[in-house]
């Protein structure tokens, strides 16, 4: 059996009388890019952040990296990646010093940083501009940089929220590749998209509705499911029995 990097049972956030998610229990494996999908709304936000430590569930359980997201909130951080979709980087500092920063954070030694900072350089092909200020950049570039620090330190799991919002296409596929390649590496992918094109690159996809999963399974099984021709559809046909108002 794959190893679980995430599971939950019954993981429920109410506030007040309202129940912003709502007993949901799921597993993701290791390397499995895993999609999160949910109109305004349904709860994914929510959800998000109490895998990511940073919201503490009403009832339930949930475990991240082997930690409790309830109990171990501080630990579960340490060990996962996050980009948000709201560019999160230093725009006055340089390429590589954007690097060096969040290696820090993350508590690397300086000689791993610098060898890291250069692997990544290269590997994006960024050596030329390393000095360049980030505001500088092109959106296409800042966010296959920002992506770039979200798994600098190769953390088991990277959550990504609508990571290529305002990217054209091109861009947009240019960043899935870096995705297969933290995948291909070991690192659990998380993401959440309003792209139903994207949606058919992940494993698996789960798609919430009020609060609750209404449908998980991978792409193709679900648009076999129900009949449908793309992921599109199929959301459309889950989300419009919606009842509440985003």
């Amino acid at each position: 059996m794959a190893e679980q990097v995430i599971y939950t049972e019954k993981l429920t956030k109410s506030f007040g009388d309202f129940t912003a998610v709502d007993n949901i229990s799921f597993g993701v494996e290791k390397g499995e890019i895993f999609g999160f999908l949910g109109a305004n709304g349904a709860g994914k936000t929510t959800a998000m952040r109490m895998l990511c430590g940073l919201s503490i569930p009403t009832s339930g359980s949930g475990h991240v990296a082997g930690y409790d997201i309830a109990k171990e909130s501080e630990q579960v951080k340490r060990h996962i990646g996050y980009m948000s979709q709201k560019f999160s980087l230093y725009n006055d500092l340089k390429v590589w010093e954007n690097l060096r920063l969040f290696g820090g954070i993350y508590g690397m030694k300086s000689h791993d940083i610098a060898k890291k900072t250069d692997v990544i350089l290269n590997e994006l092909g960024f050596e030329s501009i390393r000095n360049t200020l980030v505001k500088d950049l092109p959106l296409g570039w800042k966010q296959k940089l920002s992506f770039s620090v979200s798994i600098f330190h190769e953390p088991k799991i990277v959550f990504l929220d609508e990571p290529t919002g305002g990217v054209d296409p091109v861009t947009r596929r240019h960043f899935w590749e870096l995705i297969y390649q933290a995948a291909e590496r070991g690192i659990t992918v998380f993401v959440t998209t309003h792209y139903m094109d994207e949606a058919e690159y992940c494993d698996r996809v789960s798609i919430m509705v009020d609060g609750r999963i209404e449908a998980l399974d991978s792409p193709k099984k679900l648009r076999e499911k129900f009949n449908l021709s793309s992921m599109d559809e199929v959301f459309y046909q889950l989300a419009r029995n919606a009842t509440r108002i985003s």
